[in-house]
């Protein structure tokens, strides 16, 4: 026995139209659903199957015939495809820009809020040594001139403030703008700090600069993990900062330690240089090295270390000579250093090396001819020849006027004549027409006060009559020990 399943619900099917003749029309639109077939719902008798055409696409059905139905799509006339002109001027984009360091990572993001603090910057005294001695020494203060103390640099450019020597208002704006820069903006940030430290070594104030110094090392040994930490000190630290960073302990008194840590930089400075896929970059760690290599050299001079200072100038001149043979574009730093090596055999007392070196530079045609004239001149005071190294100078001299060390060097020559007017002359004559410049070179002044106390009946009017001058032009840090006026 067969039970009766019960026909599920479902939705009434859509009105149907009656013929003339009371049969239904079929609805020609409906489909027929496959699990329910509309011939299982009491059609009075089943359809014939329709023989199917096969170039016909769709089925014959005899009670739709009078309904016109849509052609085929495929029997519908495509309309011509338009013709349409290359594109002659299409902007062809850009090439992608391929990293000469494709094998470094991407830089880490580095976050140091303590670098834009103001609680790591001290306040800077408002002193001035020269201040101090206008006032010891001239008594009217109508003569005293007006020296700005106070570092306002909003109304003035960066350039501007660099070529005054105005570095009191460069520290305090590069403080100012530490403290509003975004932490994020690591880059800048470091290379205010080396704006600020800088400016405050120019001052003289090696004390603060010691201290701020320390604040942001500490600072920077914070930045974890070790990856991001070597990241921002091999290659967004600033190179100035690894140098004040040294410095710190010259300040400090300790002169081992000072040139055990020149010595490390030297050696990153070669290692990078031999690490270096692009020539540029191989360029400037070279130069890098061989400017750390005169200032250890002169560590070493200041300390009366002859012997280790040539040792550490002898392969820096010789790799120099062997980058220069390759390439013109180090001729002038070979030449420089050759001609400091060879000062340096002079100081030393060894007058066959050195004309040695002066030798090799004078045999090349590349080297600048001022820089064979001044040695030259320089090997001829050593060995007492005055008289032919003011020859030579009178000669450089002559051809620029704005080469004042030949000018300071011709005052020493005149001086080793017994001419010391003449001397005197030409020094004053060079404080004339370029006051801004000179007013700053410790070592013309030093010679120009020295010149004024030989001559002891005028030493005290002509020094303080200098004092006044290098006051107008003068702008902070100088070591007014040059002037030989005891504060």
């Amino acid at each position: 026995m067969e039970m009766e399943v019960p026909e599920p619900f479902v939705s009434p099917p859509s009105p149907q139209r009656l013929s003339d003749d009371g049969e239904e029309t079929p609805n020609p639109f409906l489909v027929d659903d496959p699990e329910d077939p509309l011939s299982d719902r009491g059609s009075p008798s089943p359809a014939p199957v329709p023989s199917l055409d096969p170039g016909s696409l769709l089925p014959e059905s005899s009670p739709s015939e009078s309904v016109a139905l849509s052609p085929a799509p495929s029997e519908l006339p495509l309309p011509p495809e338009p013709v349409v002109p290359p594109a002659v001027d299409k902007p062809v984009p850009a090439l992608p820009v391929v990293s000469d360091t494709e094998s470094e990572q991407e830089a880490p993001a580095v976050h140091v809020p303590q670098l834009v603090m103001p609680t790591m910057f001290l306040p800077i005294p408002n002193t001035d040594p020269l201040s101090t001695l206008l006032t010891k020494y001239i008594s009217n203060p109508e003569r005293r001139p007006q020296r700005d103390l106070t570092g306002e640099w909003t109304k003035t450019d960066f350039h501007t403030l660099v070529l005054t020597n105005s570095w009191r208002a460069l520290a305090r704006m590069a403080r100012d703008r530490i403290v509003q820069a975004d932490p994020e903006d690591l880059s800048l940030v470091l290379n205010l700090w080396s704006l600020r430290l800088s400016s405050l070594a120019r001052l003289r104030l090696f004390n603060q600069a010691s201290a701020e110094a320390t604040n942001l090392f500490n600072a920077l040994a914070t930045i974890a993990p070790p990856s991001a930490h070597t990241h921002v000190l091999e290659h967004v630290l600033p190179f100035e900062l690894d140098v004040i960073h040294a410095r710190v302990k010259y300040w400090a008194g300790d002169a081992h330690g000072y040139t055990d840590a020149l010595g490390v930089l030297l050696r990153r400075c070669r290692r990078r240089a031999r690490g270096a896929r692009v020539d540029a970059d191989h360029q400037m760690w070279v130069e890098r090295a061989a400017r750390v290599g005169l200032i250890a050299a002169s560590q070493f001079i200041e300390i009366k270390d002859f012997t280790a200072a040539t040792a550490l100038l002898e392969p820096l001149a010789t790799q120099q000579h062997q980058e220069s043979s390759s390439s013109s574009t180090s001729t002038n730093t070979n030449s420089e250093l050759r001609s400091a090596l060879g000062r340096v055999y002079l100081q030393a007392g060894q007058l066959d090396q050195a004309e040695a070196h002066f030798a090799a530079i004078a045999a090349d045609a590349n080297a600048p001819e001022t820089t064979k004239a001044l040695n030259a001149a320089f090997l001829a005071s050593a060995r007492g020849d005055w008289e032919a190294a003011g020859t030579l100078l009178y000669g450089l001299v002559e051809q620029d006027d704005a080469n004042y060390a030949a000018v300071n060097n011709l005052a020493v020559a005149l001086l080793g004549q017994g001419k010391l007017k003449e001397g005197i002359e030409v020094l004053e004559a060079a404080l004339e027409t370029s006051p801004s410049t000179l007013a700053m070179a410790e070592p013309f002044l030093f010679n120009l006060s020295t010149l004024y106390e030989l001559r002891s009946s005028i030493a005290a009017d002509k020094k303080r009559e200098l004092l006044i001058e290098v006051s107008k032009w003068s702008g902070d840090g100088l070591r007014t020990t040059c002037l030989k006026m005891p504060s």
